[in-house]
């Protein structure tokens, strides 16, 4: 268990992470673009590691 996360985030902490305004992030979610997000319960939350492994490989196909 020592690979859980300490806690989920919100949309605003990670579009705070990304450095995109939250309205950003639920596009990319409505068009299945972005870190995996889900719901719990009528909130949206993410797993951090899930959204820095996203942010990573962003970068793999880079020039």
């Amino acid at each position: 268990m020592a690979d859980e996360p300490a806690r989920l985030w919100t949309v605003t902490e990670v579009a705070t992470f990304l450095g995109i305004p939250p309205t950003t992030l639920y596009q990319w979610r409505y068009r299945g673009y972005g870190p995996r997000g889900r719901r719990v319960g009528r909130y949206l939350r993410y797993d951090p590691r899930d959204v820095r492994a996203w942010f990573a490989a962003q970068n793999d196909g880079a020039a």
